[in-house]
């Protein structure tokens, strides 16, 4: 799956456009490397992004195969300290 799909369907952005943008603006980043928003991503990738606030690192943990409800997000990542 797209990084830039990934990240809208557990909900990290609202919009794939957002997702997109932050990847062309190599805000986001897997695995240490920046990426392009058609970046595939397999399960046990770590994804870094940069905002405002800091810098937020999640790992893969499965990739959804449809849409995700705001109950089950956690299932497809974890959030690394």
């Amino acid at each position: 799956m797209r990084i830039d799909a990934f990240l809208k369907k557990v909900l990290l952005f609202k919009k794939r456009s957002d997702a997109k943008r932050m990847c062309v603006k190599n805000l986001i980043r897997v695995n240490g490397k920046e990426v392009k928003p058609s970046k595939q991503i397999t399960p046990g990738d770590t994804i870094s992004i940069e905002s405002i606030t800091g810098i937020q690192n999640y790992r893969v943990v499965t990739i959804p195969t449809g849409n995700v409800r705001k109950n089950e997000i956690y299932e497809y990542y974890e959030e690394i300290a």
